[in-house]
């Protein structure tokens, strides 16, 4: 336990228990006489003598459990301690001693049973009580309107009608399902896919702010599956991280990270080393005893939350009397939605933890029924996005990278700053027209932001903050690797090495080849290939596949076990259709779908070395830049040389029937139509979706325009849902809309 500085809108615990005020809404778990004898018994035990006998253990095991257990929910609900670290530290072993010396005492829901004894061998699939659904998204007051728009035309409301809306913090953790039976916690688990998670019972159960025990009987309730969200704060992870690096330990990335690897570690006291809190915001299932359902019996979600507050639980306050704004509102209308949403969106820096938004919900259970849930997401409900997170840090230097094409890649290389959860320390700058639009110069302080919070990007230099220090970003004219001139292409941005002997393209198509799009070789990585290169085992991708698996063994970190696994892992990459193989070779524009375009035309790899200009003119969708490349790379001595290698190597050059293509009726449910899957799939990996939609016709494009006829959404979908939904033309399908739709 810490003692935390609690927030401004807390008066201070003690001095509210001197002078009767009530430092918080909460006072059906414990009122103000209760907290003081609390206070008081606490005191006491701090002083007391260990027990004489057996009797006087058992008396006083169970009162420092009560005190304990109080000290946890003012700790880890309200933030709000009222004794040290210290003293609470001194309560706790205290008890540890007495349980020690008198095991009989030790009860399920005693606070030292919070870790368990025993590691976790692994994790089992357990089925929610009812699905975990995502949220639709929104990013400003207008996607509030038209969500609130939404709402009343799906259940006939007048357009005048004002919806009240339950506002709360969107936390960026883990999301738990915690599972209550008889008035204990009984269960544990990940959100998962939204339908199955891993259980995690054990490491919860080390969480103080999570109640073993809580009285939902008193409610008439019997059994409940609660929503959460476990992090950690910001503060907190400072000084884990602080700790760590003493500690000669590897860093952790984020609070997020750290939370949500703490969830899922084997052993429960690293959960509880991570100081992981969980705060409890929804209700999605609660029964009574003969499994009727008794979430009509309360009047709105607000009130349902206020419950779990008043048993125990840590949920998002409401807006204190002093002003300060609260973690949780009741809005009247949608219009004080969007200021509340806009109000936390200018402080959320200043909160004690990581949030990337608000969650909208309808207040009314009633109307949450009604309004019922799509596939993906309940209609009722909906997420305000915070805009990307920024700052500002110096541009210290500019790194000229070479790719497996020979493309030069300008990497800016910054003061180290902490944004949306990470610290930034590289950025791609693109190439030479990026730098010189924005005017970027050696010295300058840039805007950086993390663009949809993942990729960084520099918005803009502050000019003016310059002095005149700042020196020109110069762009180099021979590659920095090899020396050779560089060479740009009218219609292309970026300047290229055209070297094929040049040492950093030669390491970067052979990371390519082994890739998991390409050549897909399990275990065989970028370390891997930049080891073997340096031992001078590889000179060219055919080398892969002559490798010397006794000398592998013998490296350090290797072994016979992982050399055989390598082994392995490149004869099954041999019998690989030609289309990956084909992917593999660093051509210039031929991905993936080109080699498959090409692969069902040819029965042999060497067919294409004999095909000119008009044979790639006949097939659909190779254009003139790609039928160039080809023709210049089987043009190329060195490159048949290398081919002919591999085949006598033993790698498939020759028309598998995964490369042929297939024949799709014209019944087919998907025949001639256009599709594009957007966000995260749950049930399939987007491949698989690819593959689904191809075998009932369907052609996968990689963009939104007036030419596609489905987009199919799946978790946080985002700029591309809002350019399908304006065009109005595109037919937008959830996953299980598509699964239907395809057969399943």
């Amino acid at each position: 336990m810490c003692l935390v500085t609690w927030p401004s809108y807390f008066c201070h615990p003690i001095q509210a228990l001197q002078t009767g005020q009530n430092p918080s809404k909460l006072e059906e778990m414990y009122s103000k006489d209760e907290q003081r004898r609390l206070v008081d018994l606490s005191k006491r035990l701090l002083q007391a003598p260990d027990p004489a006998d057996a009797l006087s253990a058992a008396a006083m095991a169970a009162e420092l459990r009560e005190a304990i257990v109080y000290h946890e929910w003012r700790y880890y609900a309200l933030n709000d301690p009222v004794v040290s670290d210290y003293e609470y530290d001194m309560l706790y072993k205290k008890l540890q001693v007495i349980e020690a010396k008198h095991p009989e005492l030790v009860t399920p829901e005693s606070p030292t049973q919070r870790v368990s004894s025993d590691l976790t061998e692994e994790f089992n699939l357990v089925e929610h009580l009812t699905p975990m659904l995502s949220l639709d998204n929104s990013y400003d007051a207008a996607d509030l309107a038209s969500f609130d728009e939404r709402i009343k035309n799906y259940l006939g409301l007048a357009a005048d009608l004002e919806i009240e809306y339950c506002v709360e913090p969107k936390f960026d953790g883990g999301t738990i399902a915690l599972v209550y039976e008889n008035d204990q916690l009984v269960r544990a688990a990940t959100r998962g896919n939204g339908a199955l998670g891993d259980e995690i019972t054990p490491n919860i159960r080390t969480l103080r702010s999570v109640p073993l025990r809580a009285e939902f009987s008193k409610f008439g309730i019997a059994k409940a599956e609660l929503r959460g969200e476990a992090l950690i704060r910001k503060d907190v992870f400072v000084k884990m991280n602080e700790q760590r690096a003493a500690d000669g330990d590897t860093l952790l990335a984020n609070p997020r990270n750290a939370a949500t690897g703490g969830l899922r570690t084997k052993d429960p006291s690293e959960t509880a080393s991570r100081r992981i809190e969980a705060f409890v915001y929804q209700v999605g299932f609660a029964v009574d005893a003969a499994g009727n359902s008794v979430l009509n019996q309360f009047k709105n979600h607000d009130s349902l939350i206020e419950l779990l507050g008043n048993i125990g639980f840590k949920i998002p306050q409401h807006t204190p009397t002093n002003g300060s704004l609260g973690e949780r509102k009741v809005c009247p209308n949608i219009a004080e939605v969007a200021t509340f949403c806009n109000d936390w969106q200018n402080r959320r820096e200043q909160y004690a933890y990581e949030i990337d938004g608000m969650v909208v919900k309808a207040n009314s259970l009633e109307l949450q029924q009604r309004a019922g849930s799509t596939a993906h997401h309940p209609r009722w409900a909906i997420a305000y996005k915070f805009k990307a997170k920024q700052a500002t840090t110096k541009l210290l230097n500019v790194e000229f990278q070479v790719g497996k094409v020979g493309s030069i890649t300008p990497v800016a290389k910054l003061e180290p700053v902490a944004l949306a959860g990470v610290t930034v320390s590289s950025v791609s700058l693109h190439n030479e027209d990026f730098i010189r639009n924005k005017d970027l110069r050696l010295g300058d302080t840039v805007l950086v932001e993390r663009a949809g919070d993942v990729i960084p990007y520099i918005v803009k230099p502050m000019e003016e903050l310059r002095d005149g220090s700042e020196r020109e970003i110069v762009f180099p004219s021979n590659c920095p690797v090899c020396k050779s001139e560089l060479v740009r292409a009218e219609d292309e941005a970026a300047w290229r090495c055209e070297n094929p002997d040049c040492e950093a393209q030669l390491i970067q198509r052979m990371i390519h080849h082994v890739s998991k799009n390409a050549m897909d070789i399990d275990g065989f990585g970028e370390s891997q290939i930049e080891r073997f290169y340096r031992q001078g085992w590889l000179h060219s991708i055919a080398d892969i596949y002559r490798l010397d698996y006794e000398a592998i063994a013998k490296l350090e970190g290797f072994g016979e076990k992982s050399a055989k696994n390598l082994q392995m892992a490149i004869d099954k990459a041999k019998r690989n259709p030609i289309y990956r193989l084909l992917h593999s070779l660093t051509i210039h524009h031929l991905g993936i779908k080109a080699g498959k375009i090409l692969a069902a035309e040819i029965e042999n790899v060497m067919d294409l070395a004999g095909w000119d200009e008009e044979r790639f003119r006949q097939i659909k969708d190779i254009g003139p830049v790609l039928t160039h490349n080809v023709i210049r790379f089987f043009q190329n001595e060195k490159n048949v040389a290398i081919l002919r290698e591999m085949e006598a190597l033993g790698v498939n050059f020759s028309q598998t029937d995964e490369d042929r293509p297939k024949a799709v009726s014209a019944d087919a449910p998907l025949a001639g139509k256009t599709i594009l899957f957007t966000g995260t799939l749950l049930k399939m990996g987007r491949k698989e979706a690819q593959a689904k939609a191809e075998a009932a016709g369907a052609k996968n494009i990689s963009a939104v325009s007036g030419n596609l006829d489905y987009l199919v959404v799946g978790e946080d979908a985002g700029s591309k849902l809002k350019k399908a939904q304006a065009l109005g033309t595109v037919t937008i399908l959830t996953e299980d809309e598509f699964l239907e739709l395809v057969g399943g």
